[in-house]
């Protein structure tokens, strides 16, 4: 393959590419989640790591992505994690918990187990929100 081509088959990825401005480190990110899900309220015996990981990475990469308040991308977030699931065991709303905890714990705050993270009607109809933005400026 030529340098032409592989910058025209760059340019046709279907995914745009993820720039994360130095916001998040997604290596410890990972690390961190690997070890500390297992102690989480909202971890349900039976899962694995396996299971929490695409969640976590929607958490994080997406408050690289969109910044700002978890609420103004959370109709995104889901979809994405919706996109990326692969096999993971868990439920959208148990998977929203771990997201908003990445993304918590991305952006420094602290993470509130009990709150409403998804709106039922988005899940029930399976809508896709707008196309956000692949990444956010610095």
């Amino acid at each position: 393959m030529t340098a032409t081509m592989h910058d025209d088959w760059k340019e046709q990825a279907d995914e745009p590419e993820i720039r994360i401005d130095g916001r998040v480190d997604p290596q410890r990110e990972d690390a961190y989640w690997q070890h500390a899900y297992w102690a989480e309220p909202y971890y349900r015996d039976g899962c694995s790591y396996d299971d929490y990981a695409p969640a976590y990475c929607v958490g994080y990469i997406g408050f690289a992505q969109y910044g700002g308040r978890f609420e103004d991308a959370e109709k995104s977030l889901c979809a994405n994690w919706l996109r990326i699931k692969g096999d993971s065991c868990l439920e959208v709303e148990e998977a929203m918990q771990a997201v908003r905890a990445a993304w918590q714990h991305a952006s420094g705050h602290e993470y509130e187990a009990d709150e409403e993270l998804v709106d039922a009607a988005l899940v029930a109809a399976g809508a896709a929100p707008a196309r956000q933005p692949a990444y956010a400026a610095a």
